[in-house]
């Protein structure tokens, strides 16, 4: 069920976390892909895992934006349509974040959530 990001995609990618996840790449020096998991646990429930990919598999929903390459799995995906994946840049760090609208509550990390 691999696809490609079209303007009716579930999940969207700004142009900040694009650009941020190409100069990761970048350094990887390889053609990899960002892969977003939800895996349960965490202090909220569940939470979101970063990580690389290779290649796309069957089961992928495949993000373009800028170049930048996105994978998320089909079972994580039932917890992320309507996201958008954002990078954002704060005086006390800089992280991607996903802007959940079925989260019914988040920690104050950022990186643990509940619906």
């Amino acid at each position: 069920m691999t696809e490609t990001a079209t303007q009716t995609t579930p999940i969207t990618l700004s142009a900040s976390a694009a650009k941020q996840i190409n100069a990761i790449m970048v350094k990887q020096g390889a053609k990899r892909l960002l892969r977003v998991a939800v895996d349960g646990g965490g202090c909220s429930g569940f939470s979101y895992r970063f990580g690389f990919a290779d290649a796309v598999n069957d089961d992928d929903l495949l993000i373009e934006r800028d170049g930048a390459r996105v994978v998320i799995d089909e079972m994580s995906l039932e917890f992320l349509t309507g996201s958008e994946i954002d990078y954002s840049r704060e005086l006390i760090g800089a992280a991607f974040k996903i802007n959940n609208p079925n989260a019914t509550a988040n920690c104050g990390c950022g990186t643990s959530f509940s619906i």
